[in-house]
């Protein structure tokens, strides 16, 4: 039987996550483990988080579960990182005073800003930029099988990722400025909305990252 390991580092939205991998492939095992062993035994690795990226680097660092990342995405198994978990994988994040994140891929993590507005009509705009919003897929992936082009995904998020190859790219969005919501390199995909809270869309990302085999 097919396996997912949901990296539990207590700073993840674990239950929902879950229960969407367990609703969309029944079929699936998912544990929910901070167990290095688990994670490298899984068939895929999914990094969760939420909050503020000062405590989750903290404790990601204090679990060793740089490590399991590191180790997982060098595997070539299936990787999927959401919201902080996205975040997390860059260089640096401006958050908290700057925080120094796992460097997986260069790129930088940057403040909305208190002053956002809409380019279009200068409305100002809440931070966090909360709520559903369009994303426009910048490349072919097999995580985007089946899922319209400009569909909404659900964000809750004051910083978002700028990356640095822009090869990397998976899909963009707007929000007051353009940002990169979507990575994907080789058995790598992150995405900075959450598709577990996604409705259709996003049950459906998550079904594809489980039947996804880690090539592009």
């Amino acid at each position: 039987m097919a396996s997912v390991a949901v990296i539990d580092y207590g700073m993840g939205n674990l239950h929902s996550v879950a229960k969407a991998l367990e609703h969309v492939s029944p079929e699936t095992e998912v544990w929910v483990t901070a167990d290095p062993e688990q994670v490298r035994a899984a068939d895929r690795v999914l990094l969760p988080g939420v909050g503020a990226i000062r405590d989750c680097m903290a404790e990601i660092r204090r679990l060793g579960v740089d490590a399991e990342v590191a180790e997982a995405i060098a595997s070539g198994k299936p990787f999927l990182g959401i919201c902080v978990g996205f975040q997390a994988l860059m260089d640096f994040s401006e958050e908290n005073g700057g925080v120094d994140c796992l460097g997986a891929f260069p790129g930088r993590v940057c403040f909305f800003g208190d002053d956002l507005r809409d380019p279009h009509t200068q409305q100002t705009l809440k931070v966090p930029h909360m709520g559903w919003n369009c994303v426009q897929q910048t490349l072919d992936h097999p995580l985007w099988q089946g899922i319209e082009q400009n569909s909404r995904f659900y964000f809750v998020h004051s910083y978002y990722v700028q990356l640095q190859n822009a090869n990397q790219v998976a899909a963009r969005c707007e929000y007051g400025v353009g940002f990169d919501v979507a990575l994907a390199q080789d058995n790598v995909f992150a995405v900075q909305f959450h598709p577990e809270k996604s409705q259709k869309a996003g049950l459906q990302l998550l079904q594809n990252f489980l039947h996804w085999d880690g090539r592009p």
